[in-house]
């Protein structure tokens, strides 16, 4: 009965192919190893294991002329159309690839003051992809969504196990430069908070505590601190907006307002720091369909706005 297919096993490697179809184009080992970035001698070596392997010579070599055998021709029609639909096939692959964003969830406050700001440097080292990022504080299941990383705010007792801790947290008043130095109002002690206004994450609901200037205060021994003044937000980002603006005393949070404080944007007149029980981890989709980050699933509950 005529064989109509072989097993994979027993076919060339990809290799052996790819040098002889360079081989066969240029009808040359020299100019066929150049294309491989080869030595001619390995090409030709290449050549040799291919035709033993097969049991039929594939060139006719004379002097200073190589040319296909009968059976050469044959394979090198095959080969090269496998080659070609495998390069097109990879290509393709490739493309569709660099067209799908790795997803990146967080906290809003997280997204805005600590990874938007770094994100030019991971463009410099990764140009072919692209980023989105999902600063969204619902629930999300990462396999269902097809989020790639999640970076969440949380205890590390409420993180899946194996999440990486980022880094931890610790809050310290901060204001501008400006406001730091009136001299009508000098911030040199805590106490001194009593002559500004404070400005504070809205906290209705009770979710965020360890966020509020009553749990700061009280860590370091102050309690009943009437201040001159106070405003109230939504959102961390919108605080520290107001702190910049000079429009009062913020709670900043560190690492968060690292750049902030690095750049003289916002001072720390005091070295009193507090440090919470969250954390920032890392958390991975568990499986995936290309080469990015897998995810688990997002850690924390009901603490992912702050």
């Amino acid at each position: 009965m005529h064989e109509l297919g072989a097993p994979v096993s027993r076919l060339p490697s990809l290799d052996l192919l790819k040098g002889f179809d360079a081989a066969a184009r240029h009808l040359s080992f020299t100019r066929g190893a150049e294309d491989l970035f080869l030595t001619q001698s390995a090409l030709s070596r290449q050549i040799q294991t291919l035709e033993e392997q097969l049991g039929v010579a594939l060139f006719e070599r004379r002097h200073r002329e190589l040319r296909l055998t009968d059976a050469g021709q044959i394979l090198h029609t095959c080969a090269k159309n496998v080659l070609d639909e495998l390069a097109h096939a990879v290509a393709k692959i490739r493309r569709e690839q660099s067209t799908q964003p790795l997803t990146v969830s967080t906290n809003q406050p997280f997204a805005a003051m600590w990874l938007i700001p770094r994100l030019s440097q991971f463009r410099e080292l990764h140009p072919d992809v692209d980023v989105f990022i999902s600063a969204d504080n619902r629930i999300v299941d990462l396999e269902r969504e097809r989020i790639d990383l999640a970076v969440r705010y949380c205890t590390e007792a409420m993180a899946p196990p194996g999440s990486p801790r980022l880094f931890g947290e610790r809050l310290v008043p901060v204001c501008s430069p400006s406001l730091a130095a009136d001299r009508e109002r000098p911030l040199k002690r805590p106490e001194d908070l009593a002559r500004h206004t404070l400005l504070h994450i809205d906290d209705e609901r009770g979710r965020f505590p360890w966020l509020n200037w009553s749990v700061w205060l009280a860590a370091i021994g102050i309690r009943d601190l009437e201040p001159a003044g106070s405003l109230r937000f939504n959102h961390f980002d919108q605080v520290m907006q107001a702190a910049l603006g000079g429009q009062g005393v913020a709670l900043g949070r560190v690492p968060l307002i690292d750049s902030l404080l690095r750049e003289r944007r916002l001072v720390a007149p005091f070295r009193d720091k507090y440090a919470t029980s969250r954390a920032y981890l890392r958390s991975k989709r568990r499986r995936q369909a290309r080469a990015a980050p897998s995810h688990r699933r997002e850690p924390g509950r009901g603490e992912r706005g702050a």
